[in-house]
């Protein structure tokens, strides 16, 4: 069964160590919300689960009696050997001790290698589920789906500010890069607002769980990822310029007002307005 706070408290204490905020260690308590976070997979038992921040593994188990593995990584190396001893009951929980960004702009190869041959030998899908460490949300999530092996569905708990970059509209002023690849890619939802008291320790802000399902429809329109967040990298470094300022380092000005008109878009409007499919259809004109 998952930890009480009482629980953790104790497993804590007795390794001898506190909770390290360096590393975004607030630990999930409510264990109704855990409950939600792996219902709003729907997990039918073939599923290969990465987990990011696994703590004592209090999450973990609920993952493990539903997926068929359960990929977990935890970067604090006392917390991963209580996770070792909660875990040792379940034998298809491959538990890494590792910073799951390697060198910050990678995944952990061996994290994905553990992914991959799980995978293929369940032949089920891949899910990213997880009460994720503050610093590490955003260029997980991205990381994730710039990659060989990208998840069908995500469910996380990320800080509030974080889930309202990914949910964020156009024209508004949490819309960004992060906006844009998860929403060109597939359907994200807001979940539900966490209040800090739903963490221990209490952290000083509120956070959100939130899913996202991949689209192959979407994926088919991309065409290429890389090239979709080289445009959007691109139009976003100079928030207050028009698009056609923008594009004018590559693109002659009679080239710019062409591939413009012809996806019927402004160039006198900000990157920052533009809907994420409007990027989609942008970053494959300019390579055509």
């Amino acid at each position: 069964m998952p930890q009480t706070k009482h629980q953790l408290q104790e497993l804590l204490e007795g390794a001898g160590i506190t909770p390290r905020r360096q590393w975004g260690q607030h630990f999930l308590i409510d264990l109704n919300l855990m409950r939600l976070l792996v219902d709003k997979a729907e997990l039918k038992g073939t599923e290969t689960v990465l987990e990011v921040g696994c703590g004592s593994g209090s999450l973990t188990e609920l993952l493990a009696e539903r997926a068929g593995v359960v990929v977990a990584v935890e970067i604090d190396a006392k917390l991963a050997d209580i996770a070792r001893v909660q875990l040792h009951p379940y034998k298809n929980v491959a538990l890494f001790c590792a910073d799951v960004l390697a060198r910050k702009s990678a995944i952990e190869p061996k994290v994905l290698a553990a992914v991959k041959e799980a995978q293929e030998r369940l032949r089920g899908g891949f899910f990213l589920i997880a009460n994720l460490p503050y610093q590490v949300a955003a260029p997980l999530v991205l990381n994730l789906i710039m990659g060989q092996m990208v998840p069908e569905a995500m469910h996380i708990t990320v800080q509030a500010e974080v889930a309202q970059r990914m949910a964020a509209k156009p024209g508004t002023k949490a819309y960004g890069l992060l906006s844009i690849m998860l929403q060109a890619t597939g359907q994200v939802s807001w979940l539900r607002r966490i209040k800090p008291t739903s963490f221990w320790p209490v952290p000083n802000v509120y956070s959100a769980m939130i899913s996202w399902r991949r689209s192959e429809e979407k994926w088919e329109k991309i065409g290429d990822i890389d090239r979709l967040k080289e445009t959007a990298d691109m139009l976003l470094q100079h928030r207050r310029k028009q698009i056609q300022s923008c594009l004018a380092k590559s693109l002659s000005r009679d080239n710019i007002a062409c591939l413009l008109a012809g996806l019927g878009i402004n160039g006198n409007i900000r990157a920052e307005t533009l809907a994420p499919e409007k990027f989609v259809e942008l970053a494959k004109a300019r390579h055509q």
